[in-house]
């Protein structure tokens, strides 16, 4: 594994304001960087549920080669305290999750962030294409294009999810070559009970080198408390 970084401090990791609760519960997405192959990925999730409005983080860490999590990831923590705060749960998942952040030595290399499509962002069309360039530097053009369509839900969700969702996932290249770099063949237990997707952005990493890798950033809907609620999944792919 890559060497350790000297230090590391939660001030470091987490110098953004804290969100509150409101009707449904739509985590917040946060990069935390790259390995220096580009071979792992990971990012942070965090918010507070609705109805419970007890506050939760989630960091996964994410093999860009094989698409699955890394062996015992991801890290979820939950304080089931109405006074418990962002700050502190987001605390306690950074320490569960530092040994890997050092490991893999992801805060040297935080890639870019090539496009962001939030839900609170009102775009044109459908929200399910995304164009962004590669790198800061006027490189050519890509295109992710999401579908969504019906699969059957777990049997967990069975009796709350009937229009339960996959989604299908293309990349179109500069060159105009579309190819498929993800097909749901049923729903896996970790995306509860999916209604709906959206695609909330891309990460890149590695420019225009052979070990170059995207990220895309997908926004699961699901039935809330109080309303939809939105969680975070990533699909790694080499353009």
């Amino acid at each position: 594994m890559p060497q350790f970084l000297p230090r590391i401090t939660l001030a470091s990791l987490f110098g953004l304001s804290a969100v509150g609760a409101a009707a449904g519960d739509f985590a917040t997405f946060t990069p935390l960087g790259f390995s220096e192959d580009g071979s792992v990925f990971a990012f942070e999730e965090f918010g507070v549920e609705d109805g419970s409005g007890f506050p939760y983080s989630n960091i996964f860490f994410i093999d860009t080669e094989r698409d699955a999590f890394l062996d015992e990831t991801p890290f979820r923590v939950r304080e089931e305290d109405e006074n418990a705060t962002i700050s502190s749960v987001r605390g306690l998942a950074v320490g569960e999750a530092l040994p890997l952040i050092q490991d893999y030595n992801l805060l040297a290399h935080p890639g870019w962030l090539a496009a962001f499509n939030p839900v609170t962002e009102e775009v044109e069309g459908d929200g399910q294409t995304i164009r962004y360039r590669s790198h800061p530097n006027l490189s050519p053009v890509g295109t992710l294009s999401l579908e969504t369509f019906a699969l059957d839900p777990i049997s967990a969700c069975a009796a709350i999810t009937q229009d339960a969702q996959g989604f299908r996932l293309a990349y179109t290249g500069p060159d105009g070559e579309s190819r498929t770099i993800h097909e749901d063949s049923r729903i896996p237990t970790s995306r509860n009970c999916p209604t709906d997707y959206r695609l909330g952005g891309v990460m890149t990493y590695g420019g225009g080198a052979d070990n170059a890798v995207h990220v895309a950033l997908i926004t699961v809907l699901s039935h809330g408390f109080e309303g939809p609620d939105g969680r975070w999944i990533a699909v790694p792919f080499r353009p």
